[in-house]
């Protein structure tokens, strides 16, 4: 006979982002976010007084890693810039690709930036009660362009995974959201960017899998 799980109820605290309940969670510090801005001499600094400070820390409700089940969790980003660079997380694609994402604003105005294998951009706005679908195998990555802290609710299946190295490999992510000086945001090319060749792309997809299998 199959066992169950328990329901559970977590609740989460907009002041702080934190979810009760959590079976996990993990911190990113200003000091681990190196390499990801383009101005590294604004991010460098910065490190004077930014160092050990959270920019990004993330509560998760992870009951187990096997198909079939959901893994759902809190991001709390706080709000700030590198030179011109809004505060963003690492981003990831999913190991499994084929796996998509929802993301509920609960607090503040952030925006999703999606790429695709081959470097299509997407950007979603994300504020508070908005709904971002990402489907799968989409790169994607938050970014908080408000003045508070950004809290959104993320839900994706148990067995996703996580690949953190496409961005860092492909050298950033294809654009940057910058503020645009009227109180706004605007997406500017990464120059350090570098297109995937098609074996990358197929990886990336998951395509050397299925023939493997086939």
């Amino acid at each position: 006979m199959t066992k169950l799980f328990e329901p559970a109820a977590c609740q989460v605290d907009l002041r702080t982002g934190a979810m009760s309940a959590a079976t996990g969670a993990y911190q990113k510090r200003f000091r681990d976010l190196a390499g990801l801005y383009a101005d590294e001499a604004a991010f460098s600094a910065m490190r004077e007084n930014w160092n050990d400070t959270v920019v990004y820390e993330v509560s998760e409700f992870r009951p187990n890693e096997r198909s079939g089940d959901l893994i759902f969790g809190t991001t709390r980003m706080l709000p700030g810039k590198v030179g011109d660079e809004y505060f963003v997380t690492r981003g990831h694609i999913h190991r499994q690709s084929d796996r998509p994402e929802i993301y509920y604003g609960q607090k503040g105005s952030g925006l999703m930036l999606l790429e695709s294998p081959e470097g299509e951009v997407r950007i979603v706005a994300i504020d508070a009660r908005t709904v971002c679908y990402v489907p799968p195998c989409w790169i994607h990555r938050s970014v908080n362009i408000g003045g508070e802290e950004l809290v959104m609710l993320f839900c994706y299946p148990a067995d996703s995974g996580q690949d953190y190295d496409c961005i860092a490999k492909a050298g950033g992510m294809r654009v940057r959201i910058v503020d645009d000086g009227e109180g706004g945001w605007k997406q500017v090319d990464n120059s350090s960017w570098r297109k995937r060749d098609a074996a990358t792309i197929a990886a990336l997809y998951g395509l050397e899998k299925k023939e493997k299998s086939a």
